[in-house]
């Protein structure tokens, strides 16, 4: 047993993460070095009720409840001791949706989660408006989409949040809301570290137009930076973390943020020209900006760093899921001819073959679109391998194709960023599953951004760790930039393996890309013609 760990949770002195993600909220206790020291995970699932995919309120309070739940029985499991007192707590989610309450704080229609692309009109709309990007799953968008729909409900909404605002609205009684997270609720103007004054009085005529009773500031949370005081947890608050009584009220907790800030501050992604990849089941890269972009990009979304730096964002809805499905192939086949093949083994055997294929690979095309690409618009998922009949179909080229195609709509919207807006990159942080396997990943990435990538030897506990580290932050920062601290009291010492990228490699991932975009008319005409 720890006794230096077990006297800093007994004396109050550990932060709190919780992170509500789209399959699993997990909470993370760190030192006062920023440490993970104990964890808890609860699994849901949401849920498609009359066209909407939501969660419910039951959902959310049963989940927040179970993963404290699990955090605190492993720390009386590893240490023997009992969570009475947090130093800080920090509340974080998926960003985006549309949580809409009346003055009784009563929910007035289910949530809608960023899953929901039925704002797409409205979201076009506002920004054919404001001559800025907004995506359809932007909380904007949902609340014009609502309004536009004519739904009763719209003029008695008195509060609308995100999900992550809605949970720290419930332990500390604040409408507040972390600059990141209301980066994408409504255009952010980075100077102002608020919303956008010039696009919030567009909108608030919009919204006088339509007979609304209220303008978006009367509704929309109060907009904080990392390290502000968002409030405390009050009597009520713990008692919905812990039901037990045994958690005690009155630590402050930091601005609530989105999965997007607290993947920036886990990878240690908040500098300008840097940024990271999250690469899974989707994929998406957050670079953040010295300047404003020349004009708008439907590519490009914009965000911000928890301390409000602009960031552009290329998101993808397909990355592993179709090179998961060929894998798993290739172990059906072996387990067929009697060999049964650990499932990290055989990933690793595949993917350390595709490096010796072609670095164009000989010809061949892949697309995963397991579901809708808007980045290459192409509207509905149709997986598809195509080649020719001079291409050099081997294992190796195969497994590189795919490999290089889990990367290519996320290359598409990054050449947009490096190569179109000259935007500078120092370094990249690679995270997710892709780069499980040693090298292989991390060394595509470099070539289809021309980047070195860096990957962590000890990955944390990515967003659940961040909006930890972010508690802490406003405890322990003492005034000092997100920067420093993140460099010298978070990751200082840290082992981590960058790659510089291979010149031969991007030549050969150029040529790929360019076949690739050669070739979508082929799966837009599958997604007409295959049904």
């Amino acid at each position: 047993m720890n006794t230096a760990i077990k006297q800093s949770i007994e004396g109050g002195r550990a932060a709190l993460g919780i992170e509500f993600g789209s399959t699993r909220i997990k909470a993370v206790l760190v030192d006062e070095n920023n440490v993970p020291v104990a964890s808890g995970a609860h699994d849901w699932e949401n849920r498609l009720e009359k066209g909407i995919w939501t969660y419910s309120p039951e959902d959310i309070r049963t989940g927040l409840q179970d993963c404290y739940a699990k955090m605190a029985a492993d720390v009386q499991n590893k240490y023997g001791a009992r969570v009475e007192k947090l130093a800080a707590v920090g509340i974080s989610a998926m960003m985006h949706g549309y949580l809409a309450f009346d003055q009784e704080d009563k929910l007035l229609v289910p949530f809608r989660t960023w899953r929901n692309n039925c704002a797409a009109g409205a979201a076009e709309e506002l920004t054919r408006l404001f001559g800025y990007h907004i995506p359809a799953r932007w909380s904007v968008a949902h609340l014009y989409h609502a309004i536009l729909g004519g739904e009763p409900h719209v003029k008695k909404i008195r509060f609308q949040t995100t999900l992550a605002g809605y949970v720290h609205f419930l332990l500390t009684g604040r409408r507040v809301i972390g600059i990141g997270e209301a980066s994408g609720m409504f255009p952010i103007d980075s100077a102002a570290r608020d919303y956008d004054a010039r696009m919030t009085e567009q909108f608030d005529a919009l919204l006088a137009e339509k007979g609304m009773p209220y303008r978006l500031r009367d509704i929309f949370p109060q907009v904080l930076v990392a390290g502000q005081n968002a409030g405390t947890l009050t009597e009520a608050g713990a008692r919905l973390l812990d039901p037990t009584g045994t958690l005690r009220p009155g630590c402050p907790l930091c601005p609530p943020e989105g999965d997007a800030g607290t993947g920036m501050v886990a990878t240690n992604a908040v500098r300008p020209r840097t940024g990271n990849v999250s690469a899974g089941t989707s994929v998406f890269a957050m670079i953040v900006l010295e300047k404003p972009l020349s004009r708008v990009h439907d590519e490009i979304d914009l965000v911000t760093t928890p301390v409000g730096d602009p960031v552009a964002m290329v998101h993808c809805n397909n990355c592993t899921s179709d090179l998961n499905g060929w894998v798993d192939l290739f172990g059906e086949f072996a387990a067929l001819a009697g060999v049964e093949i650990p499932k990290y083994k055989l990933y690793n055997m595949l993917y350390f073959r595709s490096e010796e294929g072609d670095k164009d690979c000989g010809g061949l095309l892949a697309y995963n679109y397991v579901s809708n690409e808007h980045i290459t618009r192409v509207d509905e998922g149709r997986p598809l391998f195509v080649r020719t009949s001079e291409s050099k179909f081997t294992l190796a080229n195969f497994m590189r194709a795919h490999l290089y195609s889990s990367l290519g709509a996320l290359k598409v919207g990054c050449d947009i960023l490096l190569k179109d807006e000259k935007v500078q990159l120092d370094a990249i942080t690679g995270h997710g599953g892709l780069f499980k396997t040693e090298r292989v990943g991390q060394s595509y990435l470099a070539a289809a951004i021309g980047a070195p990538v860096t990957v962590m030897k000890t990955a944390g506990e990515g967003g659940a760790w961040g909006i930890a580290v972010l508690a802490n932050y406003v405890v322990r920062g003492a005034g000092e930039g997100l920067e420093k601290f993140l460099a010298e009291k978070v990751f200082a010492g840290q082992e981590s393996v960058t790659l510089a990228p291979d010149p031969v490699d991007v030549a050969g991932f150029e040529e790929f890309i360019r076949r690739y975009k050669e070739g979508l008319p082929v799966v837009r005409e599958a997604v007409r013609s295959v049904h």
